[in-house]
């Protein structure tokens, strides 16, 4: 898939709206060769997304040996809204909290209270974290209106051949 192309996608205004949402699903190969999907938070900045862990965390390692990722971003209405990208991992040690991972737990609900506890309670916990950094390389936008699963656009175009032959 070419970058204008990846870049149409996501640049759509139903991207757009899953692009801010708070969680994604990240799929890895696991060192052990199984696959792995995770709920994690995420931040969009225009042409990454960007995820932070921290430093120990397991996934750094399969993320090393494989830097090949998936990222699902989807609605729980009916028809659900759907973005899938895939994409290549580089991965930012830092020191200290990174910028994207307060932001991208602001939009939970907290209360100011509970916002600056749990920053505190952040910032006590992690010496740095571990920027995981997707740039995508192939998106795909289904929303059941416009845009279908590649398998049901096949019945689609199958039934509609049947009924015209």
């Amino acid at each position: 898939m070419q970058p204008n192309e990846i870049a149409e996608i996501l640049n759509r205004p139903m991207s757009r709206e899953l692009l801010a949402r708070d969680l994604t699903r990240l799929a890895y190969v696991a060192k052990d060769g199984t696959p792995r999907s995770i709920p994690i938070a995420f931040t969009w900045n225009g042409s990454e997304i960007v995820l932070c862990t921290a430093k120990n965390a397991p996934k750094l390692h399969a993320l090393r040996a494989n830097p090949m990722v998936a990222l699902t971003v989807d609605t729980e209405s009916h028809p659900p809204k759907i973005l899938l990208i895939r994409g290549r991992v580089e991965l930012d040690v830092v020191d200290g909290i990174p910028d994207e991972y307060l932001q991208m737990n602001g939009s939970y609900e907290m209360t100011p209270e509970q916002r600056v506890e749990w920053e505190a309670e952040v910032r006590s916990l992690y010496d740095g974290m571990v920027r995981i950094v997707v740039t995508p390389t192939w998106a795909k936008l289904i929303d059941f209106e416009t845009t279908l699963p590649s398998a049901v656009e096949e019945l689609v175009r199958r039934r509609a051949e049947r009924e015209h032959s």
